[in-house]
């Protein structure tokens, strides 16, 4: 026999030989953004690694935009039923599905990045919530990780600045559709008002609605500035939380090699979440002010003051979300271990 037919014969009975759980998989994984946005950062080096690691086997093809779904019900749906693998929501996104998710949205617990990111990668929120997901989806929809999508929230507006919370009464500020964003805006004396993000542009420009509560990547990404919005207020109120979801089914069907590439591959996508809005940031805020834009920081005694106007915001989802006082002692719980455990890392970093 000729070598090279020794090689074929070799070369098939190797392929044959291969166990099912080597047979390639494809991962379908969605985000209704663009390519200049935090997720799909996160996706590029999710796919990279779980490409290369699983040395092949798994491919994740990458819909950016509305091209498998259009919105975070839709999405989520498809998720559930299999046709999406992977998608990553907003917790307003998820509040009709997972309402309890609004924790994110809750103003003022989480005091900086450092703390935020040690909530989501060391504590129990995360699987504490990916456990409540699962059982509320009958085992379909799986939290792998949560990570970042623009920094922080902040109040911006088109008609004056914001220095304490009775300079925003009266303001028609846009929300998404949750409860949440709603009852913070009023409580701050605000007018909320859902707009779907596509035509919020529009909605500056003719005076639909006056502001809204954005990150500063998101505001120069789409352009706010030239319809009108030239007012930013640095409060912080919530972290841009992104919750990145897989059909549970696909998950589970994988053997634990390749589960735990999955699972790493989440871990990096969340580390390039964490660091990309920090980044995008520095030019966002440059450009924003060299356009004429008024950037706000407030003093401490004023980013006091709206804490303690959005306070009657934790009675309310404490007694109208399901699992919300359950949800919220857990989240309070996750920030007092974070910031011990910051604090303690802080003093050793001084010393």
């Amino acid at each position: 026999m000729k070598l090279t037919n020794i090689l074929k014969a070799g070369a098939l009975a190797a392929l044959v030989a291969l166990p099912a759980a080597a047979q390639e998989i494809t991962i379908r994984a969605t985000a209704n953004s663009n390519e200049n946005d935090e997720d799909y950062d996160g996706l590029v080096v999710f796919k990279n690694y779980v490409e290369n690691a699983s040395n092949g086997a798994i491919t994740v093809e990458l819909f950016i935009g509305t091209q498998l779904c259009s919105n975070g019900a839709e999405c989520l749906q498809g998720v559930a039923d299999g046709s999406i693998d992977v998608f990553v929501t907003t917790s307003g996104g998820a509040a009709g599905i997972f309402p309890y998710v609004q924790i994110f949205d809750l103003p003022y617990l989480m005091a900086d990045d450092r703390i935020a990111e040690e909530v989501l990668t060391a504590t129990d929120l995360v699987p504490q919530l990916r456990a409540k997901a699962l059982e509320d989806s009958g085992d379909a929809i799986r939290i792998m990780t949560v990570g970042n999508t623009g920094g922080w929230r902040n109040f911006a507006n088109t008609q004056r600045r914001v220095e304490v919370p009775p300079d925003l009464e009266g303001l028609k500020i846009r929300t998404v559709v949750a409860d949440l964003p709603q009852e913070l805006v009023r409580a701050l004396g605000a007018s909320p008002t859902p707009i779907p993000w596509p035509e919020l542009f529009t909605s500056f420009q003719t005076g639909v609605v006056e502001g809204s509560k954005n990150g500063i990547t998101d505001i120069m990404g789409m352009k706010f500035p030239d319809a009108g919005l030239q007012y930013v207020t640095l409060d912080g109120h919530a972290y841009m939380a992104a919750i990145w979801v897989m059909n549970n089914q696909k998950f589970q069907e994988m053997d634990d090699d390749m589960k735990r590439v999955i699972v790493d591959g989440f871990s990096a996508l969340q580390q390039a979440t964490f660091a990309s809005p920090k980044r995008k940031s520095i030019q966002a805020y440059e450009e924003f002010v060299a356009g004429g834009g008024d950037l706000y920081v407030p003093t401490p005694e004023q980013k006091q003051a709206f804490q303690e106007a959005a306070a009657p915001v934790y009675d309310w989802f404490a007694s109208n979300v399901d699992g919300g006082e359950e949800m919220l002692a857990n989240f309070r719980a996750a920030i007092a271990e974070a910031e011990e455990t910051v604090g303690a890392r802080r003093d050793a970093e001084l010393n």
